[in-house]
């Protein structure tokens, strides 16, 4: 059976209170509640950025296709300008005037025509730039949101890693001059047990873990010279003993 100085067993203690309070802090580091939120507004960010990018492209083919509805309206105001200019200076003959005539008829039909069809365009841009406002300020609240949340999240990162700091700087110090094999032996157990490397015997009671121990166990424990280092038979934890450091 190992052993060790009584009083390096008893110092163990502290160095699993500060272990457990860094797993603490490391836990609630990851699982911040401005995580969640900030991944459940990445989320809403994605699929409205998709929203977003369809909008646009909309908006986009449906100006192109009013610049050419306006194209196509100038091109016959400005025929049907000539054809008139034309017909007013009197510069042609009467068969081709009649033809000037038809000809501008024509073309204030086809104008008409093409004028509802520009309408139709701008009523369907004006409709969908208010949509795709509508979508560029929902994006930027949310944005705007999801900045707020990392900026506090940051503020609690920074308070834990000092926190955490300060407890990984108390550690060394309780650590400083401990038995080497002692401590070694603590890690390893410390690892197979989910952070738990030591427990407290006191009176009948353990500390620190929610089991109960057999009479013969306990006898064995209780009756271990002070400097042997006890480990209980089903976890592997070392378990330290107060009353035999004080006795």
């Amino acid at each position: 059976m190992a052993t060790a100085p009584p009083a390096d067993q008893l110092r163990l203690l502290d160095v699993q209170e500060l272990d457990t309070r860094a797993q603490q802090l490391a836990h609630r580091r990851r699982n911040l509640p401005e995580l969640a939120r900030i991944a459940e507004l990445d989320a809403q960010l994605k699929d409205l950025g998709s929203s977003l990018v369809e909008s646009r492209t909309a908006a986009s083919d449906l100006r192109r296709e009013l610049a050419k509805a306006e194209g196509d309206v100038e091109q016959v105001r400005a025929r049907a300008a000539r054809d008139q200019a034309r017909l007013d200076a009197g510069q042609v003959g009467a068969k081709d005037a009649q033809a000037l005539v038809g000809e501008l008829e024509s073309l204030a039909r086809r104008q008409a025509a093409l004028e509802e069809v520009e309408l139709d365009v701008m009523e369907r841009l004006e409709a969908h730039e208010e949509a795709l406002a509508r979508l560029e300020s929902a994006h930027a609240e949310l944005e705007s949101a999801r900045a707020e949340v990392v900026a506090e999240r940051d503020a609690r990162f920074a308070e834990l890693d000092e926190e955490a700091g300060q407890v990984a700087e108390r550690r060394r110090g309780a650590v400083t001059g401990l038995d080497a094999t002692l401590l070694a032996l603590y890690e390893r157990v410390r690892d197979q047990n989910g952070g738990r490397g030591v427990v407290a015997l006191r009176g009948q009671r353990v500390e620190g873990l929610n089991v109960d121990l057999s009479r013969a166990e306990l006898a064995a424990i209780t009756s271990a010279a002070p400097e042997q280092v006890v480990r209980l038979e089903d976890y592997g934890h070392i378990v330290v003993r107060p009353e035999a450091v004080s006795a």
